[in-house]
């Protein structure tokens, strides 16, 4: 039997397909998508809840033309394989392939870049103005998740929206219910009838009809329209998007490609702001991704048949953090663990079944997060707010005004940061060491290794102000995480290993890159002081003194920008003493790091131990005592 996917290069090659060709493309591009992802890894439950919708709207409307946004953008695989990306969905995530996420660099028909939530629907709104400012004639749509949907951003863009009266649509992905009786033949019905521009248009004939008659007058056409108003806040299920000024639609079946297509044919001929509900399965199609969505949201590679992942030898630093919670939470009741629809991917669901009333999951809202733990450590509790360190981004100023401002002991766990992989430019932690260590108040911190993880958060627990403890992804050094209450003295970097000729200081990961580098070095004849630097702030500036006189020659590295990083805050040092020292910085350069395995990364941007001892090299020649071993070194050869 011929696939009927292959024959689709375009969303113009769907267009008069029959419904039984459309769902038999349904199956064939469920199939790919557990294919590919069970080789690259990537978001899978929640794109084979959206076969059927995506189908839909690239059936109805027209892209490039038509503009479609899709929310966050890990539910758009299936946007791509049907706009030209099938045949390279086996370099899904890869360094060099496709994206996870929308990118108008890969195809015209991704409308906009997403990454991060709840942005859409402002992002469609601006177009949809564009457009009628431009007197363009074109669609303009947002597919919006309901965890997307819970934040603050997508309730701001809503209420703009229906001030403006801007023809646009906004869908509502709802995949966290079960598609239930509400669903059928009569909810089907009063969909369409509400859809059809006859109803909208009849409406207002009826309502004209009153004011006109002598008889009745304008007293009881607004007692009439009043009575409307009580029918419409008993059965209209959208009243909320009502009141915001848009059109609602639903509950729609969003795996009925007949019922979507026509509610979509629909809508595009409203006028105004329009909103569809839709109902999906998380995980459509695959059963394990079905019984465990959750699990199935992000999921590395795994086996087909049993949906198992290969098992880990080592810990990771978020499973670290998660025993390490559940632990002090035993004897300290004031423990309060606090996170952004993310317990899972914080390690804090065991926290979240064992201390189910210490445990706060807010939603897709950053600040708010940070501002309820605010509030709860000025009365006396000890919150932990858990979040990635790209998504910490969204509530910088919490941090200033709520947090740090009032001194409060908040502990910020940040997952994720730096360079995290496959995921890309929208999700690579890199900022946060320069965005944090400008705030007062605030103490930085980042572990060397997962032993080194638990004693800065029992150190976070005996300070009396906020403190911002950053790891990365994965498994760290194998290091034996230990459960007794060690801590570190406040603001001491760590030295590892002495030598004269320079000194490699590094932050968190960094750590491992200068130990690779001054092991490398030795084989040189280039003796190196190793510091595990610890804190960003306070920084040890004792310690960067002593090395810096005593060596002359320092490098720093870090998987942060180098743009008001931890190297920017050894410069500073460097010259506020007046220190002669020479600095070479590594870490992350000025541009967006794209997708990939993070050690290609890494690779790319020349912080290997090779790479970086040529640099060295490069920048004190004076060092080398071997140079035909340099020049073996030099082209890879050694």
């Amino acid at each position: 039997m011929n696939s009927i996917l292959q024959s689709i290069n375009s969303p113009q090659d769907l267009k008069g397909m029959d419904m039984a060709s459309i769902n038999m493309l349904a199956e064939e591009i469920r199939q790919l998508l557990v294919n590919s992802v069970s080789q690259c890894g990537g978001h899978l439950a929640a794109n084979l809840g959206v076969v059927e919708l995506t189908l839909a709207l690239h059936y109805v409307y027209n892209t490039p033309t038509d503009k479609i946004i899709w929310d966050v953008g890990h539910q758009s695989y299936v946007h791509k394989i049907l706009t030209g990306r099938q045949h390279q969905m086996p370099t899904l995530r890869q360094y060099g392939g496709i994206s996870g996420f929308p990118k108008n660099e890969e195809s015209e028909h991704d409308a906009y870049n997403t990454g991060h939530s709840s942005t859409s629907i402002s992002a469609a709104l601006g177009m949809a103005i564009a457009r009628d400012i431009k007197k363009e004639k074109h669609s303009v749509l947002a597919v919006i998740g309901d965890g997307a949907l819970t934040g603050g951003m997508a309730f701001e863009a809503l209420n703009h929206a229906g001030q403006e009266d801007h023809d646009f649509t906004v869908i509502l992905n709802d995949n966290e219910m079960s598609i239930s009786r509400n669903v059928g033949a009569m909810s089907a019905y009063l969909n369409r009838l509400r859809t059809d521009p006859s109803y909208s248009r009849t409406k207002d004939e009826i309502e004209t009809a009153l004011h006109r008659i002598p008889a009745i007058g304008p007293n009881i056409a607004r007692a009439a329209g009043r009575f409307k108003d009580m029918v419409k806040y008993l059965m209209v299920p959208g009243i909320l998007f009502e009141e915001l000024g848009f059109t609602y639609i639903g509950p729609v079946n969003g795996h009925n490609l007949e019922e979507l297509i026509q509610v979509l044919t629909n809508a595009a001929k409203m006028k105004g702001p329009v909103f569809i509900h839709v109902i999906t399965q998380k995980g459509r199609g695959y059963a394990p991704a079905l019984e465990k969505p959750d699990v199935f949201h992000g999921i590395g590679p795994f086996d087909i048949n049993t949906g198992q992942q290969p098992r880990k030898s080592v810990k990771t630093y978020t499973e670290i953090f998660g025993e390490f919670m559940l632990n002090r939470a035993a004897i300290d009741p004031r423990v309060i663990a606090i996170t952004a629809a993310m317990a899972s991917g914080t390690g804090l669901a065991p926290f979240a079944r064992q201390y189910p009333d210490r445990f706060f999951d807010v939603g897709i809202c950053e600040p708010h997060a940070v501002t309820l733990a605010a509030g709860m450590a000025r009365a006396g509790l000890r919150p932990v707010v858990a979040i990635y360190s790209t998504f910490l981004q969204r509530a910088y100023d919490q941090i200033v005004q709520d947090v740090a401002l009032q001194n409060l002991p908040v502990i910020l766990a940040i997952d994720r940061a730096g360079l995290v992989g496959e995921d890309g430019a929208t999700h690579h932690g890199v900022f946060d060491l320069s965005y944090l260590r400008s705030i007062p108040n605030l103490t930085v911190m980042a572990p060397a290794d997962e032993n080194e993880l638990i004693k800065m958060f029992n150190t976070a627990f005996t300070i009396s102000g906020p403190v911002a403890i950053r790891y990365p992804r994965g498994i760290g050094q194998g290091a034996a995480a230990t459960d007794e209450e060690e801590t570190i003295p406040i603001g001491q970097a760590k030295i590892l290993a002495t030598g004269d000729d320079l000194a490699v200081i590094g932050i968190g990961r960094g750590v491992s890159f200068a130990r690779d580098l001054v092991q490398l070095a030795a084989e040189y004849n280039i003796s190196a002081t190793l510091v595990d630097a610890r804190f960003v702030k306070p920084i040890d500036k004792p310690c960067i003194k002593s090395i810096a006189q005593k060596c002359g020659r320092i490098v720093t590295i870090e998987d942060n920008v180098l743009q008001g990083g931890f190297g920017s805050t050894v410069l500073e040092i460097l010259q506020e003493e007046g220190l002669p020292s020479q600095i070479l910085r590594a870490g992350i350069p000025d541009e967006f790091v794209e997708h990939g395995r993070v050690d290609i990364l890494f690779d790319y941007l020349d912080m290997n131990a090779e790479a970086l001892l040529e640099k060295v090299i490069n920048r004190w020649p004076e060092l080398v005592n071997n140079s035909a071993g340099w020049e073996l070194l030099k082209f890879g050869e050694s």
